[in-house]
């Protein structure tokens, strides 16, 4: 027993000394400072663990270094305005008149390649009492066990608002998942046009399969009270910014946060986190199409070719669902 006390003493020590290390490196400190703080974070934790005596007055004497680099990390503060990537420079926002939702700054980029795209952008206003679906994308760029999940809000004039919660970066700054736990990027919902979002995945990123599920099971007031959630979180993102949290403030946990309160059942599975196999769990849940056999659900669900054929064509969102399973059904 004592032997477990101690090795689980040594790992937790290991761990904390690892986050604080990187936390320091990953730090708005310029380069050199942050090359030498993590080094020396490193050196004076192993110090004070190894030669200070007695032990409990090294571990506390380490606990008072730990507390000096968290409270550092947590008053890192997220901001609006930084050198944005031209994708992210534009924040989108809502305004509410009673039924009628106007949403501004609508993303839709005309793409030539992955990286070469005219960003352009317009407004429009949806009528909550016309909203019709609730659907899911999960893109997968081949990790598998890993994908990116989008959702878009279906309204009965045949229009689509799609929504990915994605990382704010700054001009000359690329994707790192571990920078991702280290409070380096802003929190940023695209609100977009499906021929923006989808067709960036489905017709010019490389190696992408995109699925499409419709979501069912709740009715279509939830549907619209999950809607305004996100209108509500995206204005509030406008007013004060947020980090994103690679762990905690993703992609599909965002989602789950912006369901849990409305959609009855709160659950939680392994799969939230794994999210490659979040449709595997909705169809477990019974809350996308269970009318066929999964396998069989998942391989026509793809969309890459439907989207491929689309191209530019208005009829975009209505040519992708065209045979889906399930997307006759309401939420």
């Amino acid at each position: 027993m004592k032997a477990i006390k101690y090795l689980s003493l040594f790992i937790l020590l290991i761990t904390m000394i690892t986050w604080g290390s990187l936390a320091i490196f990953f730090s708005y400190l310029p380069t050199p400072l942050r090359y030498i703080g993590a080094g020396l974070f490193v050196v004076a934790s192993a110090a004070l663990l190894l030669l200070l005596r007695p032990r409990r007055k090294a571990v506390m004497a380490f606990l008072g270094l730990f507390a000096v680099v968290l409270i550092g990390w947590l008053s890192m503060q997220p901001s609006n305005d930084r050198n944005w990537q031209p994708n992210v420079a534009v924040l989108p926002y809502a305004t509410v008149d009673g039924d009628a939702i106007t949403v501004h700054n609508i993303r839709n980029s005309d793409y030539r390649t992955e990286t070469d795209y005219t960003i352009d952008y317009y407004n429009k206003t949806f009528n909550l009492s016309r909203l019709r679906s609730f659907d899911l994308f999960l893109s997968d760029w081949g990790l598998e066990t890993i994908v990116h999940t989008l959702v878009s809000f279906g309204f009965d004039d045949g229009s689509y608002l799609c929504i990915s919660i994605e990382t704010r970066m700054e001009v000359g700054e690329a994707y790192s998942t571990i920078k991702g736990f280290f409070r380096q990027y802003e929190l940023f919902y695209v609100v977009a046009d499906e021929r923006d979002l989808i067709r960036l995945r489905t017709n010019y990123r490389q190696g992408e399969t995109v699925y499409l599920y419709r979501l069912q099971g709740s009715s279509l007031e939830v549907a619209r009270q999950i809607f305004m959630g996100y209108i509500r979180y995206i204005n509030r993102l406008k007013e004060k910014p947020e980090w994103y949290n690679a762990l905690t403030g993703n992609c599909t946990t965002e989602i789950r946060g912006h369901t849990r309160p409305y959609a009855g059942e709160v659950w939680w599975d392994w799969r939230i986190l794994a999210n490659g196999y979040l449709d595997e769990l909705a169809y477990e849940k019974g809350v996308v199409d269970t009318s066929i056999p999964f396998k069989i659900l998942k391989q026509r669900s793809i969309i890459n070719k439907k989207a491929q054929a689309a191209g530019q064509d208005p009829a975009f969102s209505k040519i992708i669902r065209q045979g889906l399973p399930g997307m006759d059904s309401p939420p």
